[in-house]
């Protein structure tokens, strides 16, 4: 399936793309673009303003894919808090993870394309996540 974006890739858009990869749809095919009449036809639109899989009420888009796709895992959750952080800065959550990984997709979109970034965050998503669901089993940051 293809989806379709914003072009200019920063956290919640490349934390959806991961989400959407790795629970969603592992074939998953991205597009980005510069406005949103440009999204294709066949594509489903995210963090794109007006779309259904974007930013409701307090929600950033990631949070947004969550709900939509009642995927519940505690980890994903923890994952949504640092997104939203970055995403918003509304200090709605106790993320101090958020500042670094600001600065780390920022520094990114500076050097890589859309694609580029997509592919550089997939690996750093999934340890986080491992990270994330290690400390929850343990009931402790993981060694």
């Amino acid at each position: 399936m293809r989806w379709a974006t914003r072009a200019g890739v920063h956290i919640d858009r490349a934390a959806c793309a991961w989400l959407i990869r790795r629970f969603i749809d592992a074939e998953a095919q991205f597009v980005f673009v510069g406005d949103p009449a440009e999204v294709p036809p066949d594509a489903t639109a995210f963090d794109i303003r007006g779309v259904d899989l974007s930013h409701h009420g307090d929600d950033c888009s990631f949070e947004t894919i969550l709900r939509r796709y009642d995927l519940t895992d505690p980890a994903l959750w923890r994952i949504a808090e640092i997104v939203h952080e970055v995403d918003l800065d509304d200090r709605r959550y106790d993320a101090p993870e958020a500042p670094g990984f600001d600065v780390a997709l920022r520094g990114l979109s500076m050097v890589c394309t859309d694609e580029q970034t997509l592919a550089v965050t997939e690996p750093l998503f999934d340890g986080l996540f491992e990270y994330i669901r290690r400390g929850l089993l343990l009931d402790r940051p993981p060694a």
